[in-house]
């Protein structure tokens, strides 16, 4: 079986311990770093790229939802807290599991054997989807983990974007110029100063009386092509004539 790559994220070193202790009897489950707040687990994580995250929610400072907000490529996430309060907000994101401290011997096997069931099933996916990369949302209390290339449209709003997917809306507090080093430039295009669009999400193109360029999205959206962005959407990869 594929080995997977686990760091730890929990502010209480006993807690950190215990679940070092816990992960010993799965040779398959390599722990490679552990953090006690969200700013050093988010070097660790951008530096080795874990597979998993045992991840506590309630940190000082910085929680483990905001710690999540901040990663580009979010991994698989297994919350381990001991407030209950946080259940509902945790499958809301998709995370695999939510244990509560201190966690059983025995509800951890079954956590275990649950995550090892998913990742045979993204293996299995991986060989037919192209893009499996995830980013986690907060907007308010609205929480989202989502696939990058369900985005079809990130529209700039002073200091923050407005991210369009899956018929829902979510601002965030990042700049278009961020999300264009997130994101594939084979498939997203920066079409003028406001907008991103998702080109597998292109219906049609079309050229105005005036001359402009306008894009609908099979949204349903008309959005217009600015001079400067024209002729580089033309030689793109995701345009056809």
């Amino acid at each position: 079986m594929k080995k997977i790559k686990v760091v730890i994220v929990d502010d209480e070193r006993l807690s950190r311990e215990e679940l070092k202790r816990a992960l010993k009897p799965y040779d398959d489950f390599i722990l490679i770093g552990e953090a006690e707040n969200a700013d050093d687990a988010k070097d660790l994580i951008e530096s080795e790229m874990p597979d998993l995250l045992f991840l506590d929610i309630k940190m000082p400072e910085k929680s483990g939802f905001d710690l999540l907000e901040s990663l580009n490529n979010v991994p698989a996430v297994l919350f381990i807290t001991a407030y209950d309060q946080y259940a509902v907000q945790a499958f809301e994101v998709n995370a695999l599991d939510y244990l509560m401290k201190p966690v059983r011997e025995e509800r951890f096997a079954k956590a275990i054997e649950k995550i090892r069931d998913t990742f045979k099933l993204k293996s299995a996916l991986n060989n037919i989807e192209t893009e499996d990369r995830k980013i986690f949302i907060k907007d308010g209390e609205k929480r989202f983990f989502i696939r990058l290339d369900e985005i079809y449209l990130i529209e700039s709003l002073e200091n923050y974007t407005r991210l369009f997917f899956q018929n829902k809306k979510a601002l965030q507090r990042r700049s278009l110029r961020q999300w264009e080093e997130i994101l594939d430039e084979n498939t997203f295009f920066r079409i003028n100063r406001a907008e991103i669009i998702n080109m597998n999400f292109i219906q049609e193109v079309n050229i105005t009386s005036a001359g402009r360029m306008e894009v609908k999205l099979k949204t349903g959206e008309l959005l217009e092509v600015s001079n400067r962005q024209s002729v580089k959407f033309k030689n793109s990869n995701g345009f056809n004539k």
